[in-house]
């Protein structure tokens, strides 16, 4: 019984350490693009960002979400794997220096709320992290 655990944790992992690189792919894709491709898929046009939810900030909530979503996984695939790729600290450089890449990718523009959004999803995730395992040595 414990060989077949041992097997569907690895595997697991497996599945979320592919999941983390996949999705750093798919974030260089719709980051470099030069358009929206999300926006052409669901609209058909590539001028246009989804607004997934509705906000205040509009769709600087979907950076926010997604550089979570992945400092989430990077955190996860470093617990096995200790690479530059799972450092959290080359999350928050990738959030920074792609949103600035978009100054000088053709129908992109350079966002502060993005910036900051990308950023902040990194921190928190991050802030949280640490606080957990702090708290388990007290």
């Amino acid at each position: 019984m414990y060989y077949i655990k041992s097997i569907m944790k690895n595997t697991i992992f497996k599945l979320t350490e592919y999941l983390y690189y996949f999705s750093l792919l798919v974030l260089l894709i719709l980051y470099l693009f030069p358009g929206s491709l999300i926006g052409y898929f669901l609209y058909g046009s590539l001028g246009q960002q989804p607004n997934l939810i509705a906000n205040p900030i509009g769709t600087s909530i979907n950076h926010f979400i997604f550089f979570s979503y992945i400092t989430i996984l990077a955190i996860i695939v470093r617990l096995r794997i200790k690479n530059i790729f799972t450092s959290y600290k080359v999350v928050l450089f990738i959030s920074g220096i792609l949103e600035v890449l978009h100054l000088i990718v053709p129908n992109r523009a350079f966002e502060l709320y993005d910036l900051i959004a990308n950023i902040t999803g990194v921190v928190i995730v991050f802030s949280i992290y640490r606080l957990i395992r702090w708290q388990k040595y007290f």
